[in-house]
């Protein structure tokens, strides 16, 4: 194995504390990881990570050559992307996460164009809720709604989203429509869980941000569950407003507390430093982007 596959294995395994996890990454075998990393220290005539019953844990010298690998890697990585000419090409497998209210309404659909326009290039789409670890899932590029923690990840703005709150007209007919925030603790609310938990609904008030704890007869994980049980009257539900814009124009729903409306929410694609197929990402993130164009409630602006 060459020593530029070596580092790449060094540096995964740093970044995952094991030599299974940066297996997994990088879709070898545990032993091949281990193997390769101390063929790399007996190179450099160095222990690079220390052994022990507790796990791994990186040397001091092993430090040293993480920071200069990352930094190698990453300006080969530009180097091979301004050599290349013409059009960037993708091929190879590109391991993708992204919601499934995402998936299932938005990229899924429009795959057939992307595959089209680049053959040699195919895709391992995860779509959960979950909060997947790039590195240690080996992942290499995730679509994100909202902040998000500093990080060594790479990120790109792609679009932004607003939160909406909506109900059928039958539903506020039979309640009454609320009209601030406070409201809302008279009505029956429709949270989306993650992780077990009901999500808060935030808001914009005059004094500044309002946070509440949405309660009703339903929780679910699932955005499609909301959407369906909003149309069904069984209450209020907060999402982004993109996934209620046709029922909204077609009267199936209603747009409430607009005026209270909280700030858009960033939708990034989120990379990590040491991702190998920049051409590939590059090529994914533009079609993911130019998909978010042509969607008024979720194109940057």
């Amino acid at each position: 194995m060459d020593q530029l596959k070596r580092m790449r294995l060094f540096v995964r395994t740093v970044e995952t504390e094991s030599f299974s996890r940066a297996g997994k990454a990088e879709n070898v075998a545990q032993s091949t990881v281990s193997k390769e990393v101390a063929a790399l220290e007996a190179h450099l005539g160095a222990l690079l990570i220390r052994r022990s019953s507790r796990g791994l844990s990186v040397t001091e010298k092993g430090q040293e050559f993480y920071d200069f690998a990352v930094g190698m890697l990453r300006d080969l990585e530009t180097a091979e992307a301004r050599i290349r000419s013409g059009e960037v090409t993708a091929a190879g497998r590109l391991r993708v996460t992204c919601s499934p209210v995402f998936s299932n309404r938005l990229i899924s659909p429009r795959l057939p164009a992307l595959f089209a326009r680049y053959p040699d290039l195919t895709i391992d789409l995860e779509v959960s809720e979950r909060y997947v670890s790039l590195i240690e899932d080996g992942v290499d590029v995730a679509i994100r709604i909202g902040d998000l923690p500093d990080s060594s990840l790479l990120s790109r703005q792609i679009g932004c989203v607003e939160a909406a709150v909506v109900a059928s007209p039958a539903y506020l007919a039979a309640h009454g429509t609320p009209v601030s925030p406070d409201d809302l603790a008279r009505h029956s609310c429709l949270p989306f869980t993650f992780q077990g938990n009901s999500k808060t609904w935030k808001f914009k008030g005059s004094d500044g941000p309002i946070t509440i704890t949405p309660f009703g007869p339903l929780r679910t994980n699932d955005p499609e569950s909301v959407h369906a049980a909003v149309l069904a009257g069984m209450g209020l539900a907060q999402g982004p407003s993109w996934m209620f814009a046709d029922d909204i124009e077609a009267g199936r729903m209603v747009w409430v507390l607009e005026n209270y409306r909280p700030r858009l929410y960033p939708i990034q694609a989120v990379s990590s430093t040491t991702r190998r197929m920049t051409g590939a990402i590059k090529v994914f993130v533009d079609f993911v982007a130019g998909l978010l164009k042509e969607e008024p409630h979720l194109r940057l602006r």
